[in-house]
């Protein structure tokens, strides 16, 4: 059986971008992470240790988005890796950032990238 871990909508103001404004002034960003996983025998034992801990994956990414990139695909990547390094049982992770009011010509609620693997 084939479960999911999800933490949604993590909120976090962070300096990315190839704008100067964008590294200088910052902006607020939205991130989604998704995690296939089972945990039947950590439901089953009621045991933290046997499953992926959303506390560690919110934490993994707000030191990520703290590391400023020009590029917010740059940084999905470096948490998917990071995620996927936390125990065996992750083969795979997605993640959307989403970068709300983007710097751009037009009105426009959010620019989002997201990585898969």
């Amino acid at each position: 059986m084939i479960n999911k871990i999800a933490v949604k909508g993590i909120r976090v103001y962070a300096y990315h971008g190839c704008l100067t404004e964008e590294t200088s002034v910052g902006g607020e960003f939205l991130v989604d992470v998704e995690i296939p996983c089972s945990f039947k025998d950590a439901a089953e034992k009621d045991d933290l240790s046997l499953t992926v801990d959303y506390v560690e994956i919110n934490q993994i990414v707000i030191q990520e988005m703290a590391k400023s990139a020009k590029l917010i695909e740059t940084i999905g990547y470096n948490m998917l890796n990071r995620i996927k390094k936390i125990n065996a049982t992750i083969t795979s992770v997605f993640i959307e950032i989403k970068k709300i009011n983007p710097p751009i010509n037009g009105d426009v609620s959010y620019v989002s990238i997201s990585v898969e693997g």
